[in-house]
């Protein structure tokens, strides 16, 4: 199995990098952090016009025809450059809608005139695995939703989408992470407009690869942010690189990094092509990549020494989103005791 990603795929995530570089700098979080939403109308509308939302999709249903592969080098970049806003839910929401059916939903998302937002149930219950549902209720946390059409919610039994409006106590949430936006609220009897079950289309799987990607690439922005300051920042007289607390700790995020990439890579693989394993591996994936982005993004703020801990400098911007990543979809000790159930575990 070929894990190097072909000239092809690396051109789209180049793309994609020169995109977000260039309309979402990470100084946009810090800009409106304020405001409702932290991606404006025109950046999202040219993020449909690229055609982002649709990568994985076949073509015949409106997509790029591409491969969760593709997808995956796509989130990568994303959390090399912090990108906000509810991409994860609204290309997982245009396939669910799509598979589902639903082709003027799916057309409506892939345009960019809806967006979605993504619904954590608050609580353990969830569907059954032989059944359609039909209906929503409970409570969840919104992720992202203050201005979407359209939610998604991830299911061990599969992936619905229902229509934001339809949920009723609507509260803002603090977030930790100001390129987030948190909300709470109740659904009750809330018509679900499309259903794919977990047999037709493992959509939580590749919703964790896409997170795990994520934070392959918040693992790596730190470490070159750590190696590129350890060069320049100099103290009696020399770099801090020289330094065996500062080289050992860059080479450790670096070994870290490599790791996580290899496992996250080889989940997509796994996942895209329906192997037995694929749970296993998409959960291997998860819980390595969401660790090591947190003990690089926490080792890259200790390198920066006393600037890494303010407001200014990007550190901390790390830090959190890869906090934010490492518990959503499922805390780490959940998917940790998922992954040692797996058979391939044994």
């Amino acid at each position: 199995m070929d894990l190097l990603p072909t000239p092809g795929q690396m051109e789209i995530a180049s793309l994609a990098a020169d995109f977000f570089g260039n309309e979402l700098p990470i100084s946009v979080i810090r800009e409106r952090r304020d405001a409702p939403v932290v991606v404006d109308r025109r950046v999202w509308s040219e993020s449909a016009e690229l055609g982002l939302f649709g990568l994985g999709i076949a073509e015949e249903l409106g997509g790029a025809g591409c491969e969760l592969a593709e997808e995956t080098l796509l989130f990568r970049e994303m959390g090399r450059r912090l990108v906000p806003g509810p991409y994860l839910p609204t290309v997982l929401g245009a396939r669910v809608a799509a598979l589902a059916g639903q082709h003027e939903t799916a057309s409506a998302i892939l345009s960019g005139k809806a967006t979605v937002g993504l619904a954590l149930r608050r609580g353990p219950d969830g569907f059954e695995a032989a059944t359609t549902p039909s209906t929503l209720d409970g409570r969840f946390q919104l992720l992202d939703a203050a201005d979407s059409r359209y939610l998604l919610l991830l299911d061990p039994a599969g992936a619905a989408l229902v229509e934001t409006a339809a949920l009723t106590d609507v509260r803002s949430e603090p977030a930790i992470d100001p390129g987030i936006r948190l909300a709470e609220a109740r659904a009750e009897a809330v018509p679900i407009i499309a259903w794919v079950s977990t047999q037709e289309e493992p959509i939580r799987l590749r919703a964790l690869v896409l997170t795990a990607a994520m934070s392959v690439g918040i693992a790596e922005a730190t470490r070159d942010l750590s190696t590129e300051h350890a060069k320049v920042r100099v103290q009696f007289g020399r770099p801090i690189g020289v330094n065996q607390a500062i080289k050992h700790a860059c080479a450790d995020m670096a070994v870290r990094a490599e790791a996580a990439l290899s496992q996250v890579l080889f989940a997509a693989i796994c996942v895209q092509d329906g192997r037995a394993d694929a749970e296993f591996q998409a959960l291997a994936a998860k819980s390595v990549a969401g660790r090591f982005a947190v003990e690089n993004a926490s080792a890259t703020i200790q390198v920066h020494g006393g600037m890494g801990y303010t407001f200014e400098h990007d550190s901390h911007l790390f830090l959190k989103r890869a906090h934010v990543l490492e518990h959503l979809l499922g805390e780490p000790a959940d998917h940790l005791a998922r992954l040692v159930a797996q058979p391939a575990a044994q």
